[in-house]
């Protein structure tokens, strides 16, 4: 049977907007097990994001419990959440948020310089990330000397380069065409089945949901 890394308990988090409370979420519970694809659906405003940044530790709850890979994340400060999430998580932007003046090797690296590996271990580490995303002839370009599909596959490199236990993905494909959105989907995929990756992704569209093993 497989483990349960992930279990969000009764979890609702609303937002002060102008004057007005936002609910975002209200009182959600969610399991996930070692090795799942999740995808997440529902429409724009669904409260999709607002759970992935929850599981991140990027945000935090208003009511409720979030508990990731054994760890409460109510019971961390920042900066323990930081360290947490850099060495625990893989998050994937819909915007790819690359650093512009970086290639994309340093852009890939950059999740590296926290941690205490040498030089040589970071490039060995850089260079397999890039290779499982077929980007091992794009090392030294920097993102506007690649397509869209490249720079997410750039993104996903950089998600994956600290061998996360967990991957998160907002809206992957939301700002690429077809074609370059089935590849990274193809790659998500990859990640799972092959390397046992538990992957979630946050999508509206069924046409991706269809690639994961399970939708919420």
């Amino acid at each position: 049977m497989a483990e349960t890394i992930v279990q969000v308990r009764n979890v609702s988090k609303r937002f002060a907007r102008e004057g007005f409370e936002v609910v975002a979420l209200d009182s959600v519970s969610l399991n996930i097990e070692q090795g799942d694809f999740l995808a997440l659906m529902g429409p724009s405003g669904s409260g999709k994001s607002t759970l992935l940044n929850l599981l991140a530790g990027i945000d935090r709850c208003t009511e409720g419990e979030v508990d990731v890979l054994g760890t409460n994340l109510a019971r961390l400060s920042e900066s323990q959440l930081a360290g947490w999430r850099n060495a625990h998580i893989g998050y994937i932007f819909q915007t790819f948020n690359l650093v512009p003046v970086l290639t994309a090797f340093e852009n890939v690296e950059l999740p590296l310089l926290l941690t205490k590996l040498s030089k040589a271990d970071r490039r060995r580490n850089v260079t397999t990330a890039l290779e499982l995303v077929g980007l091992a002839d794009r090392m030294s370009h920097q993102p506007r000397q690649l397509s869209g599909g490249q720079e997410q596959r750039v993104a996903i490199a950089r998600a994956i380069v600290t061998d996360p236990d967990l991957i998160l993905a907002d809206e992957p494909t939301g700002n690429l065409d077809a074609r370059s959105g089935e590849e990274i989907l193809n790659i998500l995929a990859t990640l799972n089945r092959e390397l046992k990756k538990t992957v979630v992704m946050v999508t509206h569209d069924p046409q991706a949901a269809r690639h994961a093993t399970h939708e919420r």
